[in-house]
């Protein structure tokens, strides 16, 4: 089997690819020599590779500085993942009704690998532009909705989780402390939610509550961000948690029959 997946690997796609992941957030525009400084290829791959992606209009360039950027091709692909995935269209009339009716952002998270990924996000009036963009990935182990998810996974997943997934400093209270993230997870596993403080933004709670899947295990999550300035945990938990949990619930039906097909 190893023979055959190395046969069918074209490892000229895998650097293409590999050049188009350097783009983000802190490098939406990159130059040849940067882009070759953050893929580890040699610049006369770049080059060819960045030239061809440009020419299939994958990247678009600036004529006066020849830097390269993420083209709308990007936005097609997106558009295209959106209705490959029926959980957000199903997902989307529910998170819409809980956003307007808490008044609070409101997202809908799904495991991607060791990370979770922000595939919709409806912000409230107070939430900064990085917030309401999709596409964001975030270390489950740092995230409200990445620990609820993990806490319904068997046992031996979840502590292989705690011991090799990553973990990356967002705020001075980011939780780096493994043995303190595997007690907040087994705590959702008993509560059946999960709430953090200041790991991506300081002064920000977040609860999250799981969409569970067919076999039990959940594969995405409701999460909704708030102010500590405003809500305590005490008050999450009276007034925003039963409204989270009855909108992940009224999804989980609609996903299990998709996933079941």
């Amino acid at each position: 089997m190893k023979t055959k997946q190395n046969t069918l690997f074209v490892g000229s796609l895998a650097k293409g690819l590999r050049l188009l992941r350097a783009f983000d957030e802190s490098h939406s525009e990159l130059s040849l020599s940067e882009l070759a400084a953050r893929t580890g290829l040699d610049k006369s791959a770049t080059q060819r590779l960045a030239n061809t992606l440009y020419v299939e209009g994958m990247l678009d360039k600036d004529p006066g500085t020849r830097r390269f950027r993420p083209s709308h091709a990007w936005l097609e692909m997106a558009y295209a993942y959106y209705w490959s995935d029926p959980l957000v269209g199903q997902a989307m009339p529910k998170l819409i009704n809980l956003s307007q009716e808490l008044g609070e952002t409101v997202n809908l998270a799904e495991m991607s690998g060791d990370h979770i990924i922000y595939v919709s996000r409806l912000p409230c009036k107070r939430t900064y532009f990085a917030a309401t963009v999709i596409g964001r990935r975030l270390p489950a182990l740092s995230t409200s909705a990445g620990r609820v998810m993990l806490a319904t996974y068997p046992e031996d997943e979840r502590r292989a989780a705690v011991k090799d997934w990553p973990i990356k400093v967002f705020t001075p209270s980011t939780t780096l402390d493994r043995d303190r993230i595997a007690s907040m997870i087994e705590e959702a596993v008993h509560d059946g939610y999960a709430i953090s403080q200041g790991q991506m933004i300081l002064n920000e709670l977040a609860v999250a509550t799981p969409i569970i899947g067919p076999d039990g295990r959940a594969f995405a999550a409701v999460q909704c961000s708030v102010s500590a300035h405003t809500w305590s945990k005490e008050k999450i938990v009276g007034e925003i948690l039963p409204k989270l949990q009855d909108t992940a619930n009224a999804i989980s039906p609609l996903f299990q029959s998709q996933r079941a097909l």
